[in-house]
């Protein structure tokens, strides 16, 4: 068994090891399964989606990991992973779908309310809903900084976008998201 405290720079350089790629690969899982779903999730809404999305992040994280040069941190990288894969399921679904990207805001609230992993109150629920109304960069932005607490160099690398443009996005995401919530909060 190998230690679970090893540092990501340590995990990588056992992926490097002969024959230790998948004990490497299983610290990777267990160390950032649950973080990288939460953030999937907050980006393709269902449970299902997001569990769909994780499984694809962890086969590229698995195809490419031995291609990992360290440039940024192990964790930014999986993130970016990450949103990359949440963002092809929701251009695949928005290809698929026959509706226009309204009626899926409009039908957020009812996934939301119909998925039997959400436990959130009413309050959470229009927040989630206010949220699915940004598009998909300014929400994941959002997210990022809002629910994950990164600093703006952290999404900066996540989204490869500039730190005054994430501020500029994080801003105007905040506003809209206030907008909503005073219109649909009584």
């Amino acid at each position: 068994m190998v230690d679970q405290e090893l540092t990501d720079i340590e995990i990588i350089e056992l992926f490097n090891s002969e024959g230790k790629q998948q004990d490497a690969f299983r610290l990777i899982m267990s160390r950032y399964k649950e973080r990288l779903y939460w953030h999937i999730r907050k980006i393709v809404v269902t449970h299902d989606d997001a569990d769909d999305a994780l499984q694809n992040c962890f086969i590229k994280i698995w195809q490419n990991l031995g291609g990992f040069q360290g440039n940024s941190a192990l964790y930014t990288w999986l993130y970016r992973i990450a949103t990359n894969e949440a963002l092809t399921l929701l251009k695949k679904k928005k290809k698929v779908s026959q509706y226009s990207i309204n009626d899926e805001d409009n039908n957020h609230g009812d996934a939301l309310k119909s998925d039997p992993y959400f436990d959130g109150n009413d309050l959470q629920l229009k927040l989630q809903q206010a949220i699915a109304t940004l598009p998909d960069k300014q929400r994941i932005i959002f997210n990022l900084k809002y629910f994950e607490e990164m600093k703006y160099q952290e999404i900066s690398e996540i989204t490869d976008t500039s730190i005054g443009s994430l501020k500029a996005s994080y801003h105007h995401a905040t506003k809209k998201i206030e907008a909503f919530l005073k219109e649909n909060i009584e």
